[in-house]
């Protein structure tokens, strides 16, 4: 799926999310066979935040991270931020008791003063924006000196003998399985597409470095077909 301009993906992403609301977290478990909570607790471990920090969570959806950044950090502060309505009032009704502070907004523009959280994450959103670097820039910009932004997102495996096996699930079973659940073809035919055209895990974390990240890394999940990357914002 190709976009004519950066305004086309921008409203094609907004619609896409607000229709998969109300069974997006049920397909999320089932795609990632289980593991996508395993893939947040890791995330949230990233975060490293002090007590009584705070953490951004951005393109929250639902709260899965968010909710996984409470329970690892309790004395944590968290912050959600989406820019589609309905995911937010689905994230807000699944708190059961615990707490993030949801607000609307933008990852290209953060409602959010410089220097302001000990840690940003994001999980599964960058193949989504219409400028990685600037979304990453943004990041950099609200989270304070010494503080870590970590990014977990799809891959497209490596090796070349498990390549068409995972072609096969990921671009064959899983558009069929979105279907025949949410009605929304197109959501996931768009899925597939969008991590093979993502940047590679290597790409990804030279990004992350001419943003004005220090010591990336990023270690593969899931046989190699998620990336978790961690950077730490310059002290100046």
């Amino acid at each position: 799926m190709t976009f004519t301009s950066a305004e086309e993906k921008r409203a094609f992403t907004r619609d896409l999310f607000t229709r998969l609301a109300p069974r997006y977290e049920r397909v999320n478990w089932l795609m990632s066979l289980g593991q996508v909570g395993s893939w947040r607790r890791a995330t949230a471990a990233e975060a490293h935040l002090p007590p009584g920090g705070w953490v951004l969570d951005v393109a929250a959806g639902q709260g899965g991270l968010s909710y996984a950044l409470a329970r690892r950090w309790p004395q944590a502060h968290v912050v959600g931020v989406d820019f589609a309505r309905e995911m937010i009032l689905a994230g807000r009704a699944a708190a059961d008791g615990r707490v993030v502070h949801w607000t609307e907004g933008d990852a290209l523009r953060l409602p959010f003063p410089d220097r302001f959280f000990d840690a940003v994450v994001n999980g599964f959103m960058l193949r989504n924006v219409t400028d990685v670097a600037a979304t990453l820039a943004e990041q950099v910009r609200v989270v304070r000196p010494g503080g870590r932004v970590v990014c977990l997102e799809m891959t497209w495996p490596r090796q070349p003998l498990f390549r068409p096996l995972f072609h096969l699930y990921f671009a064959g079973l899983v558009p069929l399985l979105g279907w025949l659940i949410t009605g929304q073809r197109d959501a996931y035919q768009y899925l597939p597409r969008s991590v093979q055209a993502f940047l590679s895990p290597d790409e990804l974390a030279a990004t992350m470095e001419r943003v004005g990240l220090r010591q990336v890394r990023y270690r593969l999940l899931m046989m190699g077909t998620v990336a978790l990357h961690v950077g730490v914002r310059d002290e100046v």
